[in-house]
């Protein structure tokens, strides 16, 4: 679906894209985190069942979804519920929950907001909203919530769309719409919701959509195996007014079907010159990745073979979010995770280069959910990113269905880390050692030794969140027989300075 981003990101930011583990170290960007968003979760409303898509309009985020309420920040289940039949919208600076409540009578998976943010357009399952028939696809004034005359008519659900100029693309599962046969692709006029000639006929369900910010080309992505009777492999990119399928050579790297493997399309977003397709396969060792693609040529950038499906990614500046269940992402890197360190279900990849960067919170993923999978859709600015999903926590702490990330200053503080070991085995000397901690916003932090008021010594030391603490040493010579000296570390993140707890005390031999 299409998500209008607007983009501001620190020039430190973009500077850290290419972050790896390896390397000469790299200081921490200037306000506290290393991505364009924090790691650390903003207050907003929570939803009492999955959310499956998110739209952003002006100061208005729509969430549409399988959920029927929605409820405070803080609150349990039950508690504090307000009535949201499958759609709703919140506040981008409080994250509130609005008085928007429109009546559907069945749920919604996917929402776009067109180019000047005056409308949105949902599609999903229903067939009325506020009593009126509107069937599988509705637009709303995004400033005043009203309904519109738009009413196009289809068979069956609508689970992506895509919004440029005066045309709505949409794919799902139908087969007619107005009346007229369209199968699983379709277009209708923003302005009158008169159908368009644009008839690409997918052979199979279409669960992903998004044009090219130039509008020349229409992506869509799927269980298809072909387009207009040509063989397109889960992922196609069309003409944007006669359906006509584009050579994306970057395509033939989404493995064909197997006896044993399905890889499918889950997720585009489109970024500049760039789209980036997320996939998850069933069966143990399917690809589950992301691939980067260059919109001009349809040529690979890069792509990630992390295994754990990937249902959704947002692309801010040069920072690509997403939300999967990867579990093992040592394909791509041996220093990466591996089999065992847990779900990662939300990580940021560089859009350059495809690295992970440094941007580590997590969610859980619901077991009695229908999905059981955590994220599955994402919206941004170019100053926060929305994650909505079937998830009940967000960094251990219960927060069900939609959550926020913003660039306030300061973001997440590393860990107090723990008072150096020092001893002194010989004269005028004293051995120092201290372990580095995981910031869930940086890779790099600088560590600083202080012996009373003076520095001992800086340190620039590169940890992932899944790889074991390095022990760091030293000698410090500036001491003399018989002192009483304490010490004591710091760690800085760029913004924020967290001192050890405790010093260590030592008498020098």
């Amino acid at each position: 679906m299409k998500k209008l981003v607007l983009v501001v990101v620190t020039a430190a930011a973009v500077l850290a894209a290419a972050l790896i583990p390896a390397g000469p170290p790299v200081v921490a960007a200037a306000p506290g985190f290393g991505t364009a968003v924090s790691a650390v979760k903003q207050s907003s409303w929570q939803t009492n069942a999955p959310v499956n898509a998110i739209a952003i309009a002006g100061n208005n985020v729509f969430v549409g979804g399988l959920f029927t309420r929605v409820r405070p920040p803080g609150k349990p289940a039950g508690q504090g519920e307000a009535v949201r039949t499958y759609l709703a919208s919140f506040s981008r600076t409080s994250g509130n929950a609005s008085s928007f409540a429109p009546k559907l009578n069945g749920p919604v998976w996917s929402i776009a907001t067109s180019l000047d943010q005056k409308w949105i357009v949902v599609g999903g399952d229903f067939t009325t909203v506020n009593g009126q028939p509107r069937n599988r696809i509705a637009m709303f004034n995004a400033a005043t919530g009203a309904l519109s005359s738009f009413r196009p008519s289809v068979n069956y659900r609508v689970k992506a769309v895509a919004i440029y100029g005066n045309s709505v693309f949409f794919g799902g599962s139908f087969g007619r719409v107005s009346g007229v046969e369209r199968n699983r692709l379709a277009a209708v006029a923003l302005n009158s919701g008169a159908l368009l000639p644009w008839n690409p006929n997918a052979d199979d369900d279409v669960y992903a959509i998004d044009v090219a910010d130039n509008g020349t080309k229409v992506y869509a992505g799927g269980p298809f195996t072909t387009v207009r009777g040509q063989h397109h492999n889960t992922l196609v990119a069309l003409n944007n007014s006669t359906g006509i399928p584009y050579a994306m050579p970057a395509a033939a790297w989404i493995p064909e079907p197997t006896s044993k493997c399905v890889t499918r399309v889950k997720d585009i977003d489109t970024y500049g010159s760039k789209v980036f397709v997320a996939n998850g396969g069933d069966g143990s060792g399917c690809y589950d990745g992301i691939l980067a693609a260059d919109v001009a040529t349809g040529k690979l950038l890069w792509q990630s073979k992390c295994l754990g499906a990937t249902e959704a990614v947002k692309a801010i500046g040069n920072w690509l979010y997403k939300g999967s269940h990867a579990h093992n992402c040592s394909p791509d890197d041996p220093s990466y995770f591996k089999d065992g360190s847990g779900t990662h279900y939300l990580l940021v990849h560089s859009g350059v280069t495809g690295k992970l960067g440094p941007w580590f919170p997590n969610t859980d993923a619901d077991p009695n959910s229908s999905t059981k999978v955590g994220p599955l859709a994402m919206a941004a600015t170019g100053t926060d990113l929305w994650v909505g999903g079937d998830f009940l926590k967000v960094n251990g702490t219960g927060q069900q269905g939609i959550t926020r990330f913003t660039n306030a200053i300061g973001g997440a503080k590393a860990p107090a880390p723990a008072a150096p070991a020092a001893n002194s085995p010989v004269a005028n000397k004293v051995g120092l050692s201290f372990r580095t901690v995981v910031d869930p916003d940086n890779i790099t932090l600088t560590y600083k030794v202080y012996q009373g008021t003076r520095l001992v010594g800086t340190w620039n030391r590169n940890t992932y969140k899944w790889q074991a603490s390095q022990l760091v040493t030293y000698t410090d010579t500036r001491v003399k027989s018989g002192q009483q000296v304490n010490y004591r570390v710091e760690v800085l993140d760029g913004h924020n300075v967290v001192k050890s707890a405790t010093s260590a005390t030592v008498v020098v031999k």
